[in-house]
């Protein structure tokens, strides 16, 4: 039987093991596993792409799929340096508040009915058919 110090120290040794990436936006390292990487778009584009495989062509950087961290690496124009000039983040930022929706992170205001949020826009007076 393993004491709590040993199952400590071998799940510590198991997280040393992981590659570990630095987050562009709030410069915190954490697992590869943790991060999503980042590309630049390439063929004079400024575009940033998420490489869900990690497996495209060209520098890569790493972000928290967070929106805190998204705001950060905007904020410090961390894409821009971190992939030569790209700057470009809507595909980053439909993936990460995509990924928080399915998460359910992202919830209704308190203050907004469901029945309210669920309706649709009204046409403008006058064009009623």
């Amino acid at each position: 039987m393993l004491t709590v110090a040993e199952v400590l120290h071998s799940a510590n040794q198991h997280s040393e093991d992981q590659p570990q990436r630095t987050c562009i936006g709030c410069r915190k390292k954490a697992p590869r596993s943790e991060l999503l990487r980042l590309v630049a778009e390439g063929s004079g584009s400024t575009a940033v792409l998420v490489d869900e495989r990690r497996r495209m062509a060209g520098r890569g950087a790493w972000l928290h799929p967070s929106e805190t961290c998204l705001a950060l690496a905007v904020k410090r124009r961390a894409f821009g340096r971190a992939l030569n000039g790209a700057t470009g983040a809507t595909a980053v930022e439909r993936r990460i508040l995509a990924g928080e929706q399915a998460a359910g992170l992202l919830r209704m205001p308190q203050h907004m009915p469901l029945a309210d949020a669920a309706k649709t826009v009204q046409p403008e007076s006058g064009s009623e058919n």
